[in-house]
């Protein structure tokens, strides 16, 4: 029997890429049409926003707690968020939550040390560029990291926040993500986290100069071999 999976939402594109992840890999593990029970709450992503601007870490993580509650009553066993921002609320979301979590950045940083990457690009909003989400956890496990410049992480804050949370996909602003993956690469990065969840819409190993660390589909992965474990 497998593991009831609660996702705690944030912005729509990124939610529904996670849902729809752990859904299709399940059923190649699972046999046709299978996968765990799986429950999603989201409130409106303006919500998040109004706390992110003002700094609210403890409105932030509020939010993912009345989230985490409506989840555990409807029988969830763990949660995941498939949001990298929020987790700047993280720890203070740990001591009251009623059900545990999976950190979507132990999971990419596991990953990148299995590949055996040593310095690793972090790309994402402004608001987790300058977190401790990623730099902390990668320090943990002996990885380097590098960041956009400033101009860099104004506008790709601007493609994610006015682009593709609105499901808007440009091409000119695929051009200039793929552009700054470009200049990680010169700035001695052997790979790079998507560390927003709608950035896999838009990058890949396909089209990224690095090796891409999708932080949406590690998280769901790893919220199946959990699932699986019971």
């Amino acid at each position: 029997m497998t593991a009831h999976i609660g996702i705690v939402g944030c912005s729509a594109a990124g939610a529904a890429l996670c849902y729809r992840t752990i859904c299709e890999e399940g059923a190649s593990l699972l046999g046709p049409h299978a996968h765990p029970e799986v429950s999603m709450h989201t409130p409106s992503l303006a919500l998040y926003v109004d706390r992110l601007e003002c700094g609210d870490r403890q409105g932030v993580a509020d939010l993912m707690l009345a989230s985490a509650h409506k989840l555990a009553a409807v029988g969830a066993n763990f949660l995941i968020c498939p949001d990298n921002t929020i987790h700047l609320a993280y720890d203070l979301v740990q001591a009251t939550s009623p059900l545990p979590w999976l950190h979507i950045a132990e999971e990419v940083a596991a990953t990148a040390v299995q590949h055996s990457y040593r310095r690793v690009g972090i790309t994402g909003t402004d608001w987790l560029m300058g977190s401790e989400v990623y730099p902390a956890v990668l320090r943990n496990k002996g990885l380097d990291f590098a960041l956009p410049n400033a101009k860099d992480r104004v506008r790709l804050n601007s493609i994610i926040m006015d682009e593709l949370v609105c499901g808007i996909i440009k091409p000119d602003s695929v051009r200039e993500f793929l552009a700054i993956i470009d200049r990680l690469k010169d700035d001695g990065c052997d790979a790079v986290i998507l560390g927003c969840t709608e950035l896999p819409l838009i990058a890949s190993d396909d089209n990224s100069s690095l090796p891409t660390l999708d932080s949406t589909r590690l998280l769901a992965g790893a919220a199946l071999r959990r699932a699986f474990a019971g």
